[in-house]
């Protein structure tokens, strides 16, 4: 993987060349940039937050202070790679939010999937990343939490799949162990202290709300939301899926963002 250094910390990312606009995608709780594989592949860039995956851990408390570092992450990788797109799933949605409205910067649309103006996290979740990490992580694979049908994860249109699902949904908890208990709650409590409702205003570029129809998480209410609030936004709701669409339904995901981007950008 390459390498951003800045603020003393390198982030890491992996990069696919690609022409026309330039994605940079940003993962959400406890993942890393695995997440965006079905989408980087074909072009763009994935990076790791700090702390995940291959990128240098932070000292910083959850909320402003981690969101702040996070954003740092992002635009120093945005940078590196001259991506004028943001795409961020949940976390990563809060985290582009927060670049967008504290940082100055070049980037010309946003998607947010699967995330929200304010992103509260049940209690009882907070309670098991606190005391029981496994029961977080088993309670998050429930469907309709971040996924809907694992048995289905990467289906075409017509129901086939190349993707074994119960082997995604291993490698999705595996990821989340690999992460740690620490930095998944760090990640948590940051979603849980954000919110933005009073300043979406100020998101002046285009903006698809985009999520899935079954998201117990970031429920499509939130992208309404998130739709009327935000000047140039609107909302697209993608069936069959929860939290991670862009796992469950790659195809109509990206066909989604691809449509977005046709239409707001040159």
């Amino acid at each position: 993987m390459d390498t951003a250094a800045h603020h003393g910390r390198e982030t890491a990312y992996r990069v696919v060349d690609t022409e026309g606009p330039r994605l940079c995608y940003v993962h959400g709780s406890g993942a890393d940039h695995r997440l965006w594989v079905q989408q980087y592949a074909t072009g763009g860039t994935a990076l790791d937050l700090s702390g995940h995956g291959e990128s240098e851990d932070i000292d910083a408390d959850p909320g402003y202070e981690a969101l702040s570092a996070y954003a740092d992450d992002v635009l120093a990788v945005a940078e590196a790679t001259d991506s004028n797109v943001l795409v961020g799933n949940s976390l990563g949605g809060a985290v582009c939010l927060h670049a967008l409205l504290e940082r100055e910067t070049d980037i010309e649309a946003l998607v947010l999937a699967g995330s929200g103006a304010k992103l509260g996290v049940l209690s009882r979740l907070r309670d098991w990343l606190d005391e029981d990490f496994e029961r977080a992580i088993s309670f998050l694979h429930e469907p309709d939490t971040l996924f809907h049908d694992p048995g289905a994860l990467g289906s075409d249109t017509d129901g086939t799949s190349e993707t074994n699902g119960n082997d995604s949904i291993e490698r999705s908890k595996a990821t989340m162990r690999a992460t740690g208990r620490e930095v998944t709650q760090r990640d948590f409590l940051s979603c849980h202290h954000f919110d933005v409702r009073d300043r979406l205003d100020e998101i002046t570029i285009p903006t698809l709300a985009l999520c899935g129809e079954y998201d117990r998480l970031t429920p499509p209410e939130y992208h309404q939301y998130l739709a009327a609030e935000i000047p140039e936004a609107r909302r697209e709701v993608l069936p069959d899926a929860a939290h991670l669409a862009m796992l469950e339904r790659p195809e109509q995901f990206e066909g989604a963002v691809a449509r977005f981007l046709e239409e707001h950008l040159d």
